[in-house]
């Protein structure tokens, strides 16, 4: 096969810096001896999921020193990220809502949605915000913007119980190469929430109790979450991008110097076959055809590149 589009994309990239990944996680106040312990030792089983991952940045607060000043420090060292890297901020715990701002529970001061909202914004760097709290679904309409991607444990700030069950299965998504839908070695935020949320639901139904929590996803940074993202309504493309863990073969090569950049640059093909995939109904399908086929070229020489 042809390799000129490779060696082309190969040059392109050689002047470009690697992108990052920068994990910030908090568990915050329990209130009582079992949330505390249920609270940390979800951020613990994540600090050492994303700790795994090749050159990942990986901060983790739980217990007295997930206090609010410590959080937003850990946060203004982000803003000196850069637009290609990936920043992913996990929020667990006890969230509130008073039908206006939503707060998540700390030690002391509570940081609010509006303050977390503009810690981010100084932020350049692709992020994701998992917020896995009771009340959770309540920070969406405050913290969303385009290119950031909320995942809430509830749909609303108003679906409230003692604590949410979301956490455990999110982190067994990260966990089981099940969770890796499209068998291409990654496990990406939309492939994690697609997982979790099906445990969650699954859960209520063998326990034969009403669901007290709903999750739901916002990427497009506008309008309310959704628990089916899809081309229909827009959700999902973003989250897709997100890789959070690589798997087998991916995992090795992401620790290969040397091929990490063609990792991304098939990281990014799959990105622009998405998107294609999404605008497909307002394209001329002749068009659609010839870019899909180009992509899926692209992607085939890079792929076979980056078996050798």
């Amino acid at each position: 096969m042809n390799r000129l589009i490779v060696i082309a994309a190969l040059a392109a990239m050689a002047g470009v810096a690697q992108a990052d990944s920068y994990f910030v996680t908090v568990a915050g106040l329990g209130g009582e001896p079992d949330f505390e312990t249920r609270f940390s030792d979800w951020a613990k089983d994540l600090d050492k999921i994303y700790r795994a991952e090749p050159g990942a940045k990986v901060e983790t607060l739980y217990g007295a020193d997930a206090t609010k000043a410590n959080v937003e420090a850990k946060l203004r060292t982000l803003a000196s990220t850069k637009p290609d890297d990936q920043v992913v901020i996990t929020l667990i715990g006890h969230g509130t809502f008073d039908d206006r701002e939503y707060k998540l529970a700390l030690p002391g001061p509570d940081l609010s949605a509006t303050e977390l909202s503009t810690l981010l914004d100084k932020i350049p760097a692709r992020q994701l915000i998992v917020d896995m709290t009771t009340s959770s679904g309540g920070a969406i309409p405050i913290l969303e913007k385009p290119k950031r991607v909320i995942i809430a444990a509830t749909k609303t700030g108003t679906e409230k119980s003692s604590v949410v069950i979301f956490p455990r299965y999110w982190i067994e998504a990260l966990k089981d190469p099940a969770t890796d839908a499209d068998k291409n070695d990654t496990i990406t935020a939309l492939e994690a929430f697609r997982y979790a949320q099906t445990k969650v639901a699954k859960f209520f139904e063998t326990q034969n109790r009403l669901a007290t929590e709903h999750a739901v996803i916002e990427d497009t940074g506008k309008g309310d979450g959704v628990k089916d993202p899809s081309a229909e309504n827009g959700e999902g493309l973003a989250a897709n991008r997100f890789v959070l863990v690589h798997l087998g073969t991916s995992a090795v090569v992401a620790k290969d110097p040397a091929k990490q950049k063609l990792m991304k640059h098939l990281e990014d093909l799959d990105a622009q076959l998405d998107e294609l995939k999404y605008e497909k109904a307002s394209k001329d399908p002749q068009e659609y055809r010839r870019e899909l086929q180009q992509l899926m070229i692209d992607r085939a020489q890079t792929q076979q590149e980056l078996d050798k």
